[in-house]
Order: C-alpha cells, then structure tokens, then sequence
C-alpha cells in the first residue's frame, strides 16, 4: 500500500485514539510529516521496538503495539513455549496504556499476561519471565532515549532479550497482521476479573531484590554516605529496598528526578553516560559531600557513577572504568576468600574497552567477546549453565554502562549494579582509597586505556539510506591508515569468520594498540564510531585519542 493510501486509512480507521486524530489531521497536506510517519513500518528488530510516540506505522501507539503483541503471541501460541507472558513498564509516556494493550491482546489470544501493577527496571521483567515460568516477556521502555521515544522490548523464556531467529519469526508473522483487522483484543476488566490478566505481586518483586542481595561479596556499607538520582525513572522502589537491606544509614535522593516523570525536565536526554543528566546529581553532590554519587537510567537497567576527585569536586566514572573496576574487585575478593571458581568466564563485548583483557588475564579468568547487546552476554550464561557449569559466570559488563554479576537475570541490571558499586566502594574505603585512586591503580598497572564514541544521526528516510551508503562504502574500500596509524587489520562482523552472528560491523585495527569501531545502532538512527587507545601515561593516552578522533571525523566525510 502505497504510504498515502496509509495515511488516509488511519485518518479513517484510528479514531480509537483522540490524540493520533488529532495529529493526522493537523499534518494532513504536510507531505514530509506524512511521509515520515507512513514510509515503513517501525523496524522489529532483536530488540523489539523503539520510536518516536505519536501517530503512524513508523512511531509507537496503541495500533502498533498491538500488531506487535499479535504477533508476538501468534508465536507463541505456534512453539511449545509456555502460554504466558510477563509485561513491564518504566516512567515512559504512555507506558502503562501500552502495557495494558499488550496484556489485552494476549488475554485475547490465550495467553495468560502477568502484569506489574507498576512500574517497574527492566530487570525485573526479566527476573519475572524465569520466575513465573513465562514463555515471553514484554518491557515498555525507551532505555535511556529522549523524551518523545517509547520502546517495546521482547524476552524469551530464558530472560533475554529474544534471539535473532525469534525475532524473524515474530517479524514473519507481523508481516501478515493488519493493526485494525487482523488484531484479536480483550475487554481489560473483564480479562482481569476472569484471570487472563494478572498482576504480579510483591512477592516476586521481593525475589528478585533478594536474589540480588544473594550476590554480595559481603563488605560492611553501613559507612558509606550516598546520592542515588533514578532520573525520573523506575528504579526509586527497587533501589531504596536494596540499599535498606544493605544497611546502607545515609542516602539522599536528588529531590527534582526523584518521582517518576516521562517528560524528564531536568535532562532532556536521560542517560548516566552523559554529564548533563547528573548535573543535579553532582550539585547536590557539592552540599552533601557524599563517598557515591549513583544513577539510573529511566527502566534502570544502566547506571553511572560519580565520586570525589581529590580536589573538592566529583568525577563522573566511564563505563568501561566501572566494567574494569568492578570485575577486578570481584576477582580480587573471591581469590581472597577462596570462592573464585574453577574455570572462570566474565564476558564483555567487542566494543568494549581492551583494558578488560589483562586485567582477567591477571586473575586466570577467561574473557569473552560478544557482539553489542547484553543479550548476547546473556546468552553466555545460559550456554553456560546448559553445560553444568553456572558457576563458572563471574561477571558481565558493556561500555554501555550495563553490569551484571549474576545469573538471576538475563540482561544488564542497574540494581546489581549499585549495588556491587556499594561494596567495592565500601572495600576501597577500608584501604584508605577512592575508587578514582583504585582506577588510577589499575591504570599504572595496566596500561592508560582510553575509549571514546562518537555519534551521527541520520534521521528520516534519507538518512537510514545515507547510513547504509557510508557502510558499503568504508566497507568496499577500507583506510589503509586512520590518524596517522597504519590499519593492521581488519574484521567485517558481516562476512569474516567471527564466530558471532553476523552483523554489520567494522573494525580497524591500528598499530601501538589503537582500534576503530563502526557500527550502525541498533536502536536508533545513528552511526556509532568506537575509540579505543593505549598510553604510557594519561597525557599520552588523552593526546592519542584526541588525535583518533579527529581521523574518525575525516573518515566519516571520505566515506560521504
């Protein structure tokens, strides 16, 4: 169907929803804004679905929500996958209609939906697929994106995000739905009054925060002084229970991110990797003078940290700082108590820092790579588990800022994650250090490892093919150098012999250990390059990869 013909139909057929009427007529003439809206189908994808809320096949509303739950139960109801799927929701505008939607539409189809009466992290979707013996699992979420996106995450029995393969056969069967014919749906009252719809009771949230607690290393924190910010997310209810339990005596929320608010006014882009989210953080910070400043982001799967710098003020610590903190200290802990285990795996990914490398060869830990995607280090747990060996599984992190010390779940987990920052802060502080000095520390040993992003939109139809373009073009004729460096190698995630699932990834390798990464999100219209270097101080290291990033830049224009 041609995209106006799509349109009109809309303007015809979606009255249901006041709002997206509204918003089809206002931009009827607007050729652009109808385009835009009516060009593809919001792309299903191994991640599920993530756009921009409003009216349209290309954005998410109630009709594509339910062509995407249809599906997604038209799958379940063709495997021998259990009949029932859990169903979450973060701060996220919309996100409680949604998730009732989702939970009408499996009702509608046999399917048993088990919904947090709440919102509630992402992991704890995950935790309660396994939990509750679900067959799938459904987050509304947008992760850490900006305001005006919401997102429809997919699970699998085992709590990961669903495979590449399950994902193609979902998307098969969305090919086939009609949003407004093809969709079965359930009266929510009487679904819930006859026990197709169920809520989840705390009784499972309390499990998952238990299992959690299960993890620690077991340092005293009763000293520590924290600030915790949940960016006006989901992660207040689950975090504030952890941290009792920890017994945790001095914590102050950042007042102004503290309620759950889908509109994030104080950062309109609400991620912990980007300072301007914990500005309030850091100024609340400057009065209460806290051991720990934590985030999470809005379904709090992410979190970043900040800590003092020696100077008076706090420093924001990189993800790939708190990945090679965290899993040096579990591995130093656990040697020293004797509890490391025979054979230990962690598991990082490709366009993670290389510093994690010597540092679980320093210990006897096997590292492995995965592509980008928790999900795929989630996978590793489970592989490891089908062999009989869980024990193996240390600890698992992306630069990302997605950590995960357990396999209680299948996906990051800002929970955990706080609180292994907790304890190892806790242990530092016995040894009359900061985690910045345990960072510094580590960097004299290792090596100073510097890693960088760098990120280009390409919105609308136009840039999705301009993007594509750039990648045929690095790809059909690569650099033979790249600021300066010499490329020594390079590995097309597309086509070589990896091992993992191909996908459409670059990587140039370049003498004295410098490394590119390019790679189209996953999630967003975006190009992402990864830095990576290795200095012999931090000055050398800052200047070699200031000096990658400008040779990044200028491949980029060779490529357009």
């Amino acid at each position: 169907m041609d995209y106006k013909e799509d349109a009109a139909r809309w303007l015809e057929r979606a009255g249901e929803d006041p709002e997206l009427l509204a918003e089809l007529q206002e931009i009827q003439g607007d050729e652009k804004a109808v385009s835009d809206r009516f060009y593809r189908h919001l792309e299903f994808g191994t991640g599920g679905l993530r756009g921009v809320i409003g009216a349209g096949t290309n954005r998410m509303n109630i009709y594509t929500v339910r062509r995407a739950t249809q599906a997604l139960a038209d799958y379940l109801n063709a495997s021998d996958l259990p009949k029932s799927a859990a169903i979450a929701h973060d701060s996220r505008i919309k996100g409680d209609l949604f998730s009732r939607e989702a939970a009408r539409v499996l009702a509608a189809n046999g399917i048993t939906a088990w919904l947090y009466p709440r919102l509630e992290p992402t992991p704890a979707l995950s935790w309660a697929v396994r939990y509750l013996n679900c067959g799938a699992g459904i987050c509304v979420t947008a992760s850490h994106n900006p305001a005006q996106y919401n997102g429809y995450k997919v699970y699998g029995a085992d709590g990961c995000q669903i495979t590449p393969e399950a994902a193609e056969k979902v998307l098969a069967y969305m090919n086939r739905i009609d949003c407004f014919d093809d969709v079965k749906l359930a009266d929510y009252d009487e679904a819930l009054a006859e026990g197709k719809i169920r809520l989840i009771d705390e009784a499972c949230l309390d499990a998952f925060v238990d299992a959690v607690l299960a993890l620690r290393p077991g340092n005293d924190v009763s000293g520590l002084k924290l600030v915790y910010t949940p960016l006006n997310g989901s992660g207040l209810e689950c975090v504030k229970k952890l941290l009792e339990k920890m017994g945790v005596k001095e914590l102050t929320v950042v007042p102004s991110q503290e309620r759950p608010d889908g509109r994030f006014p104080t950062c309109p882009y609400p991620n912990p990797e980007i300072r301007e989210a914990m500005e309030e953080g850091l100024s609340l910070c400057d009065e209460v003078k806290p051991d720990l400043l934590l985030g999470t982001d809005p379904d709090c799967d992410r979190m970043g940290a900040a800590v003092p710098d020696g100077k008076g003020g706090y420093r924001l610590i990189t993800g790939n700082e708190m990945g090679v903190l965290l899993l040096d200290y579990l591995c130093r802990t656990r040697t020293a108590r004797g509890a490391m285990p025979r054979d230990p795996v962690a598991v990082t990914t490709i366009v993670s820092t290389d510093m994690a490398t010597p540092v679980a060869a320093a210990y006897g830990v096997e590292l492995r790579r995965t592509l980008t995607g928790f999900k795929y280090i989630g996978e590793q747990i489970g592989l490891l588990e089908a062999e009989g060996h869980a024990e193996r599984y240390l600890f698992g992190f992306e630069e990302s800022y997605g950590y995960l010390s357990g396999g209680h779940v299948r996906d990051k987990d800002a929970v955990n994650a706080v609180m292994l920052a907790c304890e190892c802060a806790a242990w530092y502080a016995g040894q009359g250090m900061t985690l910045l000095d345990a960072m510094n520390a580590l960097y004299g040993r290792f090596g100073f490892y510097r890693n960088g992003l760098i990120s280009r939109a390409f919105e609308g139809q136009d840039g999705m093919e301009a993007m594509s373009g750039l990648m045929r073009a690095l790809r059909g004729a690569p650099p033979a150098e790249i600021a300066g460096k010499r490329v020594t190698g390079v590995t097309d995630y597309l086509h070589d012999e990896t091992g993992l699932i191909p996908s459409d990834v670059l990587e140039f390798r370049l003498e004295e250990e410098g490394k590119l990464i390019v790679r189209p999100s996953g999630t967003e219209p975006k190009l992402k390059l990864y830095l990576s270097v290795r200095g012999g101080s931090e000055a050398d290291a800052q200047a070699r990869l200031e000096a990658l990033e400008v040779g990044a830049l200028d491949l980029l224009r060779r490529g357009e």
